[in-house]
Protein backbone atom coordinates (compact mmCIF):
# COMPACT_ATOMS: atom_id res chain seq x y z
CA UNK A 1 0.00 0.00 0.00
CA UNK A 2 3.07 2.01 -0.49
CA UNK A 3 2.22 2.97 -4.07
CA UNK A 4 4.45 2.15 -6.93
CA UNK A 5 8.05 1.42 -5.62
CA UNK A 6 11.17 2.72 -7.03
CA UNK A 7 11.81 -0.36 -9.19
CA UNK A 8 8.34 -0.31 -10.46
CA UNK A 9 9.03 3.08 -11.78
CA UNK A 10 12.47 1.87 -13.17
CA UNK A 11 11.00 -0.85 -15.22
CA UNK A 12 8.35 1.59 -16.59
CA UNK A 13 10.83 4.02 -17.82
CA UNK A 14 13.01 1.19 -18.91
CA UNK A 15 10.15 -1.00 -20.79
CA UNK A 16 9.44 2.64 -22.52
CA UNK A 17 13.13 3.37 -23.25
CA UNK A 18 13.44 0.04 -25.08
CA UNK A 19 9.96 0.10 -27.13
CA UNK A 20 7.92 -2.39 -24.94
CA UNK A 21 4.36 -1.84 -26.40
CA UNK A 22 2.28 -3.15 -24.05
CA UNK A 23 2.45 -3.60 -20.33
CA UNK A 24 -0.64 -5.62 -18.12
CA UNK A 25 0.18 -4.99 -14.35
CA UNK A 26 0.11 -7.36 -11.05
CA UNK A 27 -0.71 -5.64 -8.04
CA UNK A 28 0.85 -7.57 -5.36
CA UNK A 29 0.96 -8.06 -2.04
CA UNK A 30 -2.53 -7.42 -1.46
CA UNK A 31 -3.02 -10.10 0.97
CA UNK A 32 -1.16 -6.97 3.41
CA UNK A 33 -3.57 -4.36 2.61
CA UNK A 34 -7.40 -4.64 4.28
CA UNK A 35 -8.20 -1.36 2.82
CA UNK A 36 -10.09 -1.21 -0.26
CA UNK A 37 -10.09 2.26 -0.59
CA UNK A 38 -6.49 2.25 -0.40
CA UNK A 39 -5.09 -0.01 -3.22
CA UNK A 40 -8.01 1.83 -5.75
CA UNK A 41 -5.40 4.44 -4.86
CA UNK A 42 -2.48 2.65 -5.29
CA UNK A 43 -3.92 1.46 -8.90
CA UNK A 44 -4.91 4.55 -9.71
CA UNK A 45 -1.06 6.28 -8.67
CA UNK A 46 -0.01 2.92 -11.28
CA UNK A 47 -2.13 3.84 -13.90
CA UNK A 48 -0.97 7.77 -13.58
CA UNK A 49 2.75 6.54 -13.96
CA UNK A 50 1.89 4.22 -16.99
CA UNK A 51 0.43 7.40 -18.73
CA UNK A 52 3.09 9.77 -17.86
CA UNK A 53 5.67 6.98 -19.42
CA UNK A 54 3.51 7.52 -22.25
CA UNK A 55 1.34 4.19 -21.92
CA UNK A 56 -2.39 4.11 -22.25
CA UNK A 57 -2.89 3.79 -18.50
CA UNK A 58 -6.63 3.98 -18.37
CA UNK A 59 -6.74 0.85 -20.38
CA UNK A 60 -3.62 -1.52 -19.49
CA UNK A 61 -5.28 -4.04 -17.16
CA UNK A 62 -4.39 -3.88 -13.41
CA UNK A 63 -4.83 -7.53 -12.02
CA UNK A 64 -4.51 -7.49 -8.03
CA UNK A 65 -3.60 -10.42 -5.96
CA UNK A 66 -0.57 -12.39 -4.16
CA UNK A 67 1.58 -14.32 -5.65
CA UNK A 68 2.70 -15.53 -2.02
CA UNK A 69 -1.23 -16.74 -1.66
CA UNK A 70 -0.56 -18.53 -5.44
CA UNK A 71 2.81 -20.20 -4.14
CA UNK A 72 1.04 -21.59 -0.75
CA UNK A 73 -2.06 -21.92 -2.06
CA UNK A 74 -3.97 -20.33 0.89
CA UNK A 75 -6.44 -17.58 -0.71
CA UNK A 76 -7.25 -18.92 -4.09
CA UNK A 77 -9.37 -15.54 -4.91
CA UNK A 78 -5.88 -13.93 -4.57
CA UNK A 79 -3.86 -16.45 -5.13
CA UNK A 80 -4.68 -19.20 -8.27
CA UNK A 81 -7.12 -17.40 -9.14
CA UNK A 82 -5.51 -14.04 -9.59
CA UNK A 83 -2.47 -15.86 -11.74
CA UNK A 84 -5.04 -16.90 -13.91
CA UNK A 85 -6.83 -13.75 -14.43
CA UNK A 86 -3.59 -12.39 -14.74
CA UNK A 87 -2.52 -14.72 -17.39
CA UNK A 88 -5.84 -14.19 -19.11
CA UNK A 89 -5.26 -10.99 -19.35
CA UNK A 90 -1.79 -10.84 -20.93
CA UNK A 91 -2.74 -13.69 -23.89
CA UNK A 92 -6.22 -10.93 -24.60
CA UNK A 93 -3.75 -7.79 -24.58
CA UNK A 94 -0.49 -8.56 -25.38
CA UNK A 95 -0.58 -9.02 -29.33
CA UNK A 96 1.32 -12.22 -30.56
CA UNK A 97 4.69 -11.05 -32.02
CA UNK A 98 5.05 -11.01 -35.84
CA UNK A 99 7.60 -13.03 -36.97
CA UNK A 100 8.68 -13.75 -40.66
CA UNK A 101 8.53 -17.38 -41.03
CA UNK A 102 9.96 -17.64 -44.92
CA UNK A 103 13.13 -16.35 -43.78
CA UNK A 104 16.57 -18.50 -42.71
CA UNK A 105 15.99 -19.29 -38.83
CA UNK A 106 17.69 -16.58 -36.44
CA UNK A 107 18.07 -17.41 -33.01
CA UNK A 108 21.15 -15.26 -30.85
CA UNK A 109 22.26 -17.20 -28.22
CA UNK A 110 21.34 -15.88 -24.89
CA UNK A 111 23.52 -18.62 -22.78
CA UNK A 112 25.28 -21.26 -22.99
CA UNK A 113 24.86 -24.35 -20.14
CA UNK A 114 26.99 -27.89 -19.89
CA UNK A 115 24.33 -30.00 -18.37
CA UNK A 116 25.63 -33.45 -17.69
CA UNK A 117 24.66 -36.68 -19.38
CA UNK A 118 23.18 -33.96 -22.27
CA UNK A 119 26.10 -32.03 -23.26
CA UNK A 120 25.68 -28.79 -24.36
CA UNK A 121 22.40 -26.53 -24.29
CA UNK A 122 22.14 -23.07 -25.25
CA UNK A 123 19.34 -20.91 -25.27
CA UNK A 124 17.73 -17.98 -26.78
CA UNK A 125 14.91 -16.29 -28.35
CA UNK A 126 13.52 -17.34 -31.96
CA UNK A 127 13.74 -13.74 -34.09
CA UNK A 128 12.91 -15.55 -37.43
CA UNK A 129 12.03 -18.79 -39.17
CA UNK A 130 11.05 -22.19 -38.07
CA UNK A 131 12.98 -24.95 -36.30
CA UNK A 132 11.68 -28.83 -36.86
CA UNK A 133 13.45 -31.78 -36.96
CA UNK A 134 15.06 -33.01 -39.56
Amino acid sequence: ADGPMPQTREHILLARQVGVPSIVVFLNKVDQVDDAELLELVELEVRELLTKNEFPGDDIPIVKGSALAALEDSDKKIGEDAIRELMAQVDAYIPTPVRPLDKPFLMPIEDVFSISGRGTVVTGRVERGVVKVG
